[in-house]
């Protein structure tokens, strides 16, 4: 994997860009000027991240991963971790069949859901799981692999299925890894 130079990414105009930032050269990204991202984060390849986007710092966006910001906001907090083809969305057409989709329609013909999504600290999204417009996964949710989340989370949780349902808690240790490796930083 190829990552993007320094002076490369620095070229591109994000809004913000924090200190050792990789984004792969296969990377898709749009919308720089609405897109903050911070210290030490990673977006692999094939990944493709557009709209208002706001990615904290030691995040890790990893191959195959789509994050659609659209209109609303999506924020991406501290030691997040998206795995392989999560697919994160703040905008969704009305699949009722009362208006139609897509956007090759006109906007008057249409009834779009626009909603911000919060990934807060230490949450982990595994493999393949999809996360709709309105969710916030409160600070360390777990959520497991092919999951579909629907519905904001509890706080140190581990959800998973379609759609996504608690399993049980989720251990807070990592607290003192984290305070440690900042204190080393």
């Amino acid at each position: 994997m190829a990552y993007l130079t320094d002076v490369e990414l620095k070229q591109l105009g994000f809004k913000y860009l924090g200190k050792n930032v990789k984004i792969s050269d296969k990377a898709s990204i749009y919308n720089y000027e609405l897109i903050e991202i911070g210290d030490n984060s990673r977006i692999d390849d094939f990944c493709v991240v557009s709209g208002e986007v706001r990615i904290g710092r030691n995040v890790h966006i990893t191959p195959q991963c789509l994050i659609a910001g659209g209109e609303p906001s999506l924020v991406i907090e501290d030691f997040v971790t998206l795995a392989y083809g999560v697919k994160v969305f703040t905008q969704s057409d009305d699949y009722s069949g009362l208006t139609m989709t897509n956007s090759t329609v006109p906007k008057c013909y249409r009834n779009e859901t626009k909603q911000s999504v919060i990934l807060k600290r230490h949450s982990i999204v595994g493999a393949g799981s999809i996360i709709l417009p309105g969710v916030v996964l409160n600070e360390g949710t777990s959520v497991g692999a092919n999951s579909l989340i629907l519905e904001t989370t509890e706080s140190w949780s581990i959800y998973a299925g379609s759609p996504a349902l608690k399993l049980r808690d989720r251990s807070k240790d990592m607290l003192q890894l984290e305070k440690k490796y900042l204190e080393e930083a």
